[in-house]
């Protein structure tokens, strides 16, 4: 008998039907240990030594695991493919060996990219050990964690009371949300007015333009200020004739965008689904880890957590042979598009992107499994995925330009149609597509003015962050990793540190200041600089570029002087110096 442990015992369910009798495949339920929240947990003068505590809620799944262990000739950790799937792996083995369970026994490491037959048997029969790295820079992000968390809570408690918690990540997402109200409060509205003119040839077609030069002058933003500004303007126009001096033509290209990383597809899914980045996660997971489809447990996606934009050879050739075979070859590309050079900041792990296990598994054909919500982000990856291998999209781009008699003065009209679909076929991409604006079929030659049309506007402040723009912002900063994007945004909510109103995050009083506290006590904690450049000290110990107990001295020495210059303050004086910040 071989034993099989994986995270969670839906993916186990479908793994042992994969694999038959000769194999027992047992779910350890995600983490089986944790650093117990009491002072000692990490001890900083030992090497940063750890003591880990099994949490009342594996033990019994841990009793099972033990028992199986000790009638199996081979132990298989097969864990996620991720960082923390590694770690899960390390403490169980960690556990097995404690317990005396491993002697004259196999262990081996295996990773599923995708659970499906196929994926399940290359992985067991290509194992591997263990990686070393990839458990040292898990246990100097908890250390962290744990170090940031335990030392800058109780202060909170003593000197903010009612406030639970700072941690090191969450507390640098909630500045970024604090800091955009702030912005949003000091915002001062600047007025300004645009101008456009209804023009008409001889055979009554009619054009809206946008005037770009007014008697020789540009037109920007602010060229019109106020009321007096736009009159002015208008009358001048009145005043002029016009022709249609140029009449243009040309084929733009849009390329398909690549296939989604962990952070996109929720971008994506909370803009386009209305779906939270928990909940988009927790739909992936179950694609992941196995759809019933006729008696059969079905993997339809590749795994979930990944920075990866690429996408194996072997799939991306069936998915030129799908869209050959059922839109034709115009819609193919001579070769290949590859987007693994398009890696987001600090990327970890070389995973594949996120795609469909198998893309004959359209989303029409699995619809009646699946659930409304699942069927939409299923929809999305594998539209996605397949488009990102599809022909660009064309479109003809038309431009008229009306010029006064005396060449001062020049409007201009632009439209856009779709000449070939290509990836648009499949799918659409909101944030990209112009409204198709036919234009009339005209001449060059004189035009008459019919309408001119002012219109007053006032510059409005920058939007406050949704989930999707918060994980972009964090993306682009560095900060967090595509298992932590989901949990950050859970912890400030949870917390009460964040409100959210019409799917915009809006900071509560209780948030601003904790924010503030950091802000002005632990500024160089909640620096987006410092913590990205943190990110990338804990990325390189995944390449041995860095040792994990060094990262951690360099960060301990500083941060424990500041926790106690902290710690002597008045109570009195923190508040009146968050008074102060809060105005």
């Amino acid at each position: 008998m071989n034993l099989v442990i994986v995270e969670s015992p839906a993916k186990a369910k479908t793994i042992n039907k994969y694999l038959g009798n000769k194999y027992k495949v047992l779910a350890s339920y995600g983490h089986i240990r944790d650093l117990p929240s009491k002072n000692g947990s990490v001890n900083p003068d030992n090497n940063f030594q750890m003591l880990w505590e099994i949490d009342s809620f594996s033990k019994k799944y841990l009793k099972e695991i033990s028992e199986a262990a000790k009638n199996s000739s081979k132990i298989i950790l097969a864990t996620d493919p991720d960082r923390e799937g590694e770690a899960i792996a390390w403490h169980v083995k960690e556990f097995l060996s404690e317990k005396k369970l491993l002697k004259d026994k196999d262990v081996e490491r295996v990773v599923f990219n995708e659970i499906t037959k196929k994926a399940v048997a290359y992985g067991i029969d290509n194992p591997r050990q263990i990686e070393p790295l990839l458990v040292d820079a898990y246990m100097a992000r908890r250390a962290l964690d744990y170090l940031v968390g335990f030392n800058i809570s109780p202060i909170l408690w003593t000197k903010l009371p009612g406030s639970k918690s700072a941690g090191r990540v969450q507390s640098v997402a909630l500045k970024l949300i604090t800091e955009r109200e702030h912005e949003i409060e000091l915002f001062n509205p600047k007025e300004f007015w645009t101008l456009k003119v209804n023009f008409t040839d001889n055979n009554n077609n009619v054009v809206i333009s946008n005037i770009s030069q007014l008697d020789g002058k540009k037109i920007e933003k602010f060229s019109f200020i106020n009321e007096k500004d736009i009159h002015e303007a208008a009358e001048k126009i009145k005043r002029k004739k016009f022709n249609i001096s140029d009449i243009s033509s040309k084929i733009v290209n849009r390329n398909p965008s690549g296939p989604f990383t962990t952070s996109t597809l929720q971008q994506v899914s909370s803009g386009r689904l209305g779906l939270g980045a928990s909940r988009t996660m927790q739909i992936a997971q179950k694609l992941y880890q196995g759809i019933e489809i006729e008696g059969e447990t079905v993997g339809l996606i590749t795994y979930m957590r990944t920075d990866g934009t690429n996408i194996s050879k072997e799939a991306v050739s069936d998915f030129r042979n799908f869209i050959k075979n059922i839109y034709g070859n115009e819609y193919l590309p001579k070769d290949p598009l590859n987007y693994s050079g398009k890696k987001a900041k600090n990327a970890q792990e070389a995973h594949e992107a996120i795609r469909p296990t198998d893309i004959d598994n359209s989303p029409d054909k699995v619809k009646k499994y699946l659930s409304p919500d699942q069927h939409k982000v299923y929809d999305l990856i594998w539209s996605r995925a397949l488009s990102s291998q599809m022909q660009s999209a064309q479109f003809d781009r038309n431009t008229i330009t009306i010029t006064s008699d005396d060449k001062e003065t020049v409007l201009k009209t632009n439209g856009s149609v779709v000449k070939f679909d290509g990836y648009l076929k499949i799918y659409k991409d909101p944030k990209k597509e112009d409204d198709e604006s036919i234009l009339p079929k005209m001449s060059k030659g004189p035009v008459n003015i019919k309408k001119v049309i002012d219109e007053q506007h006032f510059t409005q402040p920058p939007p406050r962050y949704s989930e999707a723009s918060l994980v972009k912002k964090l993306e682009e900063l560095g900060i967090g990793r595509p298992s932590t994007y989901a949990s950050i945004i859970s912890v400030i909510s949870t917390r009460g540190y964040v409100e959210t109103f019409n799917k915009r995050f809006h900071p509560t009083d209780r948030g601003k200041l904790i924010t503030a506290f950091l802000e002005k006590l632990f500024s160089k904690y909640v620096d987006y600089n410092f913590t990205a450049e943190l990110e990338n000290q804990l990325d390189e110990i995944t390449s041995g570029k860095e040792g994990w107990i060094k990262v951690l001295e360099m960060f301990w020495k500083d941060f424990n002087k500041n926790v106690a210059q902290v710690k002597e303050k008045r109570t009195r004086e923190v508040l009146d110096l968050l008074n102060d910040s809060l105005g």
